[in-house]
């Protein structure tokens, strides 16, 4: 599932080249812009490519390196900065806030938090506006939904989500959400049962796990259900902004599609953006340049790449996700 990243950009390089478009750094022809769209029933507008603080980020070791790739996102017209206090124990969040000290109107700013119980929860927030300069963030998330017990943790009368309510209530934040990428069934239940704003949740053409009927697709019974065709109904159902992750698979489906091709079949889902992890400059160039030529993928060829990615991929990708955890 783990690729190197001098294989990770060589992979994401060709693609790009088979594509037609020049792999490195591209200035933007005049006009050029990075498509926005309205994140669900907030009525933010926000570029369809969002600048993802986790693992990724943290692999730019020397603070500098990581400030200037975050302005160089946002120079290129990201305008949507995930983070959150997992990701390596508030130091993204750190990092961010140094950019966000003379930048905070240009960027929807999220942060996620991973503790359940609210009393707990409200202390690590307090410390996140510290850490982000900020006196309110956009939106918070609840950090990674797990299986059914995680949720009623989550619904406690002292849980997180009361806490979260009471939060965006009194300004702190103008909109909840919560995350996931293990249990879509779950997820589903959530989003039905509570007022969530947003959403984000792991969506990528290999997860659909389905295979080609006579005409038309049909479930695959082997495999679990997927956030596409479970959860994120329930989300559009609700008018709720939906945020996409896991686009690459964490890097398993690199080489195994054009990466262009698999953004693209997720931005052609009902969603605002997609969240990408970008450890390199040259990953947010190629990336953002992706992302201005977006055009939606027809149906045909969205069947026909998650059929083939589905078949090969799936179950594990279920598997790895089960306990993946991005710090």
């Amino acid at each position: 599932m783990s690729l190197s990243r001098r294989r990770f950009l060589e992979s994401t390089a060709l693609g790009i080249a088979a594509s037609g478009a020049q792999a490195g750094p591209v200035d933007p022809p005049s006009g050029s812009l990075l498509p926005k769209r309205t994140l669900g029933r907030t009525g933010a507008k926000v570029s369809i490519l969002a600048m993802g603080g986790g693992s990724r980020f943290l692999m730019y070791k020397e603070e500098d390196k990581a400030l200037e790739a975050l302005n160089r996102a946002f120079d290129l017209g990201i305008n949507y900065m995930d983070t959150a206090y997992g990701y390596g124990n508030g130091l993204s969040e750190e990092r961010v806030g140094k950019v966000m000290k003379t930048r905070r109107k240009d960027v929807f700013l999220v942060t996620k938090i991973n503790k359940r119980p609210g009393d707990e929860a409200a202390r690590i927030l307090e410390g996140s506006l510290k850490r982000l300069q900020t006196d309110q963030v956009d939106l918070i998330h609840i950090h990674s939904l797990l299986g059914e017990d995680d949720l009623k943790q989550i619904e406690a009368k002292d849980g997180v989500l009361n806490t979260l309510l009471k939060l965006r209530d009194q300004k702190v934040t103008r909109f909840i959400g919560i995350t996931s990428h293990t249990d879509p069934t779950v997820l589903k239940t959530a989003l039905e049962r509570h007022d969530f704003d947003c959403t984000q949740m792991a969506l990528n053409a290999a997860l659909v796990g389905m295979k080609n009927g006579k005409g038309s697709m049909v479930i695959d019974s082997d495999m679990k259900t997927s956030f596409e065709t479970v959860a994120l109904p329930a989300a559009t159902r609700k008018k709720m902004g939906v945020i996409a992750m896991k686009v690459f698979a964490q890097e398993g489906l690199v080489g195994q599609a054009p990466p262009e091709k698999l953004m693209y079949y997720s931005l052609s889902l009902p969603v605002s953006l997609c969240v990408v992890g970008m450890p390199k400059l040259e990953y947010i160039e190629q990336n953002v340049h992706m992302a201005r030529r977006f055009k939606p993928l027809a149906k045909a060829e969205m069947r026909a790449l998650s059929g083939r990615l589905s078949d090969k991929n799936k179950a594990a990708f279920d598997r790895y996700f089960s306990d993946h955890v991005d710090a």
